[in-house]
């Protein structure tokens, strides 16, 4: 039995928090049986500093992209289409739209498409980041929905129409530690609905940790606590529960089931 952190940003923990290297996160995560990970990049630069520092870990896994608020980085595209095929690289992005701040949507819609493109040449799954955007991601993704490479909306905190709306276009929902927060009724209860052959959990971190340690620098660990809430509401046994989550990462991302998974 153990967890799989679909979205994290292992290097980013060792930027912003003194003396904690990727063994010490690693060793802290396998304490709570967070075994494999998915470390996701925002940029070039941000993708060489993490494949750099996890080339011989056979359980972190990478993808490639360009983060919505990276949208000026444009010229990036070229080397994202050539990092893309790197064995360790199993997913494209985090890409998508963020409209929170930025007014350059175009530009950034623009950005998606392209990662929508890659996504579908390289038939590698998309990781779709998504603030104030859904009626734009929606209509994106119907617009390629025939070449449609599957793939995941992360951090997950949408409305129940647009979880549908994703559903049947086939994409998976991960939910992070907003899940955990005492407001997150209505994510809580729209949780229910999703088909569990369609889920994962995520920490996100070093951002968005859950409860208890909201407001502190989140780490892979804290996915356990993540997982025993959505558990507890879905009420399902918790070995159970980690073995769909398992068999749907898998699924998606092609992997086979020896992997190397550390203790």
């Amino acid at each position: 039995m153990f967890l799989i952190d679909t979205h994290c940003h292992i290097n980013h923990i060792d930027n912003i928090k003194k003396n904690c290297n990727i063994d010490n996160i690693l060793k802290k995560a396998y304490k709570k049986n967070v075994r494999l990970f998915l470390s996701i990049s925002t940029s070039i630069q941000d993708f060489y500093h993490i494949f750099q520092h996890t080339y011989f870990y056979k359980n972190i896994f990478l993808s490639c992209g360009l983060h919505p608020n990276y949208d000026h980085h444009k010229n990036d595209l070229k080397n994202i289409e050539l990092i893309s095929k790197y064995n360790k690289v199993i997913a494209i992005g985090e890409t998508g739209l963020d409209f929170y701040r930025s007014k350059k949507k175009e530009r950034q819609i623009d950005l998606f498409q392209h990662h929508i493109y890659i996504s579908q040449k390289t038939k590698k799954p998309i990781i779709i980041h998504n603030r104030n955007a859904d009626k734009e991601i929606i209509s994106i993704l119907n617009s390629h929905k025939n070449q449609l490479y599957s793939g995941i909306i992360h951090s997950f905190t949408g409305t129940i129409d647009f979880a549908r709306q994703l559903l049947d276009i086939g994409f998976y929902i991960s939910f992070s530690g907003i899940i955990t927060f005492k407001k997150s009724h209505n994510l809580r209860s729209i949780l229910k609905f999703i088909p569990l052959n369609r889920l994962f959990i995520e920490t996100d971190s070093p951002y968005l940790s859950p409860e208890p340690y909201r407001g502190k620098i989140n780490q892979p660990y804290l996915l356990w606590y993540i997982a025993k809430l959505v558990q507890k509401c879905l009420k399902i046994d918790f070995l159970t529960f980690t073995e769909i989550l398992k068999k749907n990462f898998f699924t998606l991302f092609k992997i086979k089931n020896n992997i190397d998974i550390k203790t």
